[in-house]
């Protein structure tokens, strides 16, 4: 049994390997055409064979168009084939597979395929163009094929030699056929005649039929298109002048292989960088090989290109030659000089001039200064000028009595106007309020009111302050605004440094006095505090003092100083004290106390701290710790009498310590004890036996303010020396029993008295009368 089960799944895995195959020889496709134009309806058939033993009558045939499934129609044939037709109406994409498919349990086998495809007719091409190029010998011509017809499609240029206008055909020409993809064609020199006629057009096919270009009927020389000439400077010469300003000398080479061709060339032009348009000058013969081009900028660079063509016969223009850079001749200086100087006598018919200058364009094509010269007024040309310099600056001698010299700029093409230069007597009236503001770390306001009358210009000079010398590297401007009130310094100025600024007014014929002002741009903080040393110290006090330091360039002027110190508690303390200051008493120190002392140093723009100072205060001495001792033990007792004192003395703290018992001889019991007396009574342990004796009734009543009576004397030894005498009476026996004794006539210090017939016991205060047993007495009872 497990030999037959291996022989069955054999048979079956054989069975599906070969069923595929089997299925697609059952059926196939039948197109009418397999390119149809795009959108057309298209009809194909799949022919099922009766041969084809794996299909049953009433198998599921579907066709695939592309991704998407639709039925086909089953039509049975004479033979006993089966054929399902299926009817695009309309094929909308350029390119589609068409499959014939069997639904085989849930999967889909395709019996056969067929690829369609769609599309359009090529369109004509156009602009067809040819070029002659004696480079390669070959007339080259191109074209645009047109719209894309989803269409693999063939081009060829077609040609042929005539002598008329081409309606004519003599020669053909073997036909050109392109590389796929390229729309330019070239034919070779050996099939053509270049003075002869030819006729040219190209030809476009693909499956849904043929079209070509309009006809191109063309002489080979007559579109001859020449390669660039080559352009270059003309360098002056003894035969050649130098260009006048504003012009350039140029000179070409035609292209070698068309010198036996009559061209002419245009030439353009542009100044840099590119941001104009480009300027065209033409035409030029090529005779002449040589140009003077003007109209130019004076001290301008330019871009200049050249191209050719054959003329007078007909041609196309070469491309531009690469662009050639060349700067126009300059013009003589066009400028305004401002002069200011600085005169000093030598000796009594000598002095020495310090002459300084700026120069300003008024021109933007202005040439360019090569150099200043400093001539006196009258001075002719072959004598040396006084100054012969590149700077800005000259310093030269002259007679005392000289008032003036001339100042001009200078290059090849000449010199600027002369600026006479008027060594002027200091008359005018002087500047008033001149100050300084910063306005950031490289840059000064400097203003002024101006004076009157009003000034016309000023001359603004500064530099680098003490300890600098003096005139050394300084900067200078002219303001020609007499109105003004102020300017901006920017030019050389750095932080931290200290400038020295003058100005000074100009008038017509004189100049005022120089007013001078120092200011920083930005100031720094000090670097370090005074250090601070500590002079004398005491107990309780401690003298420190510090050497001021000098003032620093560069560094903001102290505004004040911070002295601050610290116990061993780390308690902190501090004081203010004016930029003057050289020293302060610290009071209210602890003897024998640990401190830190340090000094802050400040300014406007920032602070320092100096090196912390420890100091330690002195001790007492021994008898200075005696004499305090004694008054602090004084103090103490003083404190403590007078507080006993005050508690002794106060009423409210009298009946606590000593209860007030009532006293009898300071009482009318007659007066106010009632003859019967209702009370409750209590067991009380006898004081005599020890048995429990009879109910005993104990009264205490509190002493009345009275007038002496004669006993109280007499019996104040026994009070036990107490403020108060207070005495405790006890009552033996039952009140309500009646007296059998008789009354006494008169009572003694020992006894006292009831009306009732009691009897009561006089006791002191410090005998125990009742011992343990009787409570306190209670003042309200």
């Amino acid at each position: 049994m497990a030999g037959l089960g291996t022989w069955s799944l054999t048979v079956a895995a054989l069975i599906i390997l070969l069923l595929p195959r089997s299925l697609e020889e059952c059926g196939r496709i039948s197109l009418p055409t397999p390119i149809v134009h795009l959108g057309d309806p298209i009809t194909a058939s799949c022919t099922i064979s009766p041969n084809c033993s794996h299909l049953d009558p009433e198998s599921q045939i579907l066709w695939k168009l592309g991704t998407e499934l639709q039925p086909g129609k089953r039509q049975r044939l004479a033979d006993g084939r089966q054929e399902f037709t299926i009817t695009v109406a309309h094929l909308n994409s350029p390119r589609v597979l068409l499959s014939c498919c069997l639904r085989w349990g849930t999967s889909l086998q395709i019996l056969d395929q067929a690829e369609v495809q769609a599309g359009y007719p090529p369109a004509a091409p156009h602009n067809l163009s040819c070029l002659m190029n004696l480079t390669t010998n070959s007339l080259i011509c191109q074209w645009e094929p047109g719209p894309n017809n989803h269409l693999s499609t063939n081009f060829t240029l077609k040609s042929f030699k005539s002598r008329g206008n081409c309606q004519t055909q003599e020669d053909s020409i073997p036909d050109c056929v392109p590389n796929d993809g390229q729309n330019h064609c070239s034919i070779p020199r050996r099939h053509l005649q270049l003075y002869q006629n030819m006729g040219i057009w190209v030809q476009a096919e693909n499956a849904l039929g043929t079209s070509k270009s309009p006809q191109l009927c063309l002489v080979p020389m007559d579109v001859v298109k020449l390669e660039p000439p080559t352009l270059w400077a003309l360098d002056p010469s003894p035969e050649v002048a130098p260009p006048q300003p504003g012009c350039l000398l140029l000179r070409w080479e035609p292209w070698r292989p068309s010198l036996y061709i009559e061209q002419k060339c245009e030439l353009r032009h542009q100044p840099q960088p590119g941001e104009a348009s480009w300027a065209l000058v033409g035409p030029l013969l090529s005779q002449t090989l040589q140009y003077e081009l003007c109209g130019l900028l004076p001290s301008t660079a330019y871009a200049l290109q050249l191209r050719c063509t054959r003329w007078p016969l007909p041609g196309h223009w070469s491309d531009w030659s690469p662009s050639l850079t060349l700067t126009t001749a300059q013009q003589a200086p066009i400028v305004r000089l401002d002069t200011w100087w600085r005169q000093r006598q030598l000796d009594p018919r000598t002095a020495d001039v310090q002459l300084f200058w700026k120069p300003t364009p008024l021109d933007k094509y202005s040439g360019q200064i090569q150099g200043y010269l400093v001539r006196a007024p009258d001075q002719a040309e072959t004598v040396p000028p006084l100054c012969n310099t590149t700077e800005l600056s000259c310093t030269f001698h002259l007679p005392l009595e000289a008032q003036e010299v001339v100042l001009v700029a200078y290059n090849t093409a000449g010199t600027s106007h002369p600026t006479p230069v008027v060594f002027l007597e200091s008359r005018g009236p002087p500047l008033a309020r001149l100050h300084t503001v910063a306005r950031d770390p490289y840059s000064l306001w400097v203003g002024w009111e101006p004076p009157s009358p009003r000034p016309q210009g000023y001359v603004i000079e500064w530099g680098l302050g003490p300890p600098s010398p003096s005139g050394s590297n300084k900067s200078w401007k002219m303001e020609h605004n007499g109105s003004m009130s102020g300017t901006l310094l920017q030019e050389n100025i750095r932080p931290f440094q200290l400038y020295e600024i003058t100005v000074t007014p100009l008038y017509q014929d004189t100049v005022g006095p120089s007013q001078h002002i120092y200011a920083y741009s930005q100031e720094m903080a000090p670097s370090h505090a005074p250090e601070l040393h500590l002079k004398h110290i005491g107990k309780t006090w401690a003298q420190l003092e510090w050497a001021p330091q000098a003032p620093e360039l560069g560094k903001s002027p102290l505004t004040h100083y911070t002295v601050f110190w610290t116990n061993a508690q780390d308690q902190s303390f501090s004081t203010v004290l004016n930029a003057s200051s050289h020293g302060l008493v610290l009071h209210g120190l602890e003897p024998a106390s640990l401190y830190h002392v340090h000094l802050m140093a400040t300014s406007r723009v920032g602070a320092a701290n100096s090196t912390s100072l420890t100091l330690m205060t002195l001790a007492l001495e021994e008898s200075e710790l005696h004499v305090l001792l004694g008054l602090f033990a004084f103090l103490l007792l003083f404190t403590c009498l007078c507080g006993a004192a005050r508690f002794c003395c106060r009423p409210s703290r009298k009946n606590p310590l000593w209860p007030s018992v009532p006293d009898p001889a300071h009482s009318s019991l007659g007066s106010w004890v009632p003859t019967i007396m209702v009370e409750e009574t209590f067991q009380l342990p006898s004081l005599r036996d020890p048995g429990m004796p009879p109910i005993t009734k104990i009264t205490v009543l509190e002493e009345e303010e009275k007038k002496p009576v004669p006993w109280e004397s007499n019996d104040s030894s026994g009070s036990c020396g107490l403020p108060t005498l207070v005495q405790a009476y006890v009552l033996q026996g039952d009140p309500r029993a009646p007296s059998t004794q008789p009354q006494p006539p008169s009572i003694t210090s020992d006894q006292g008295a009831r009306s009732d017939g009691g009897s009561y016991q006089k006791c002191s205060f410090g005998y125990s009368c009742l011992r343990s047993f009787i409570p306190p007495p209670s003042p309200s009872t």
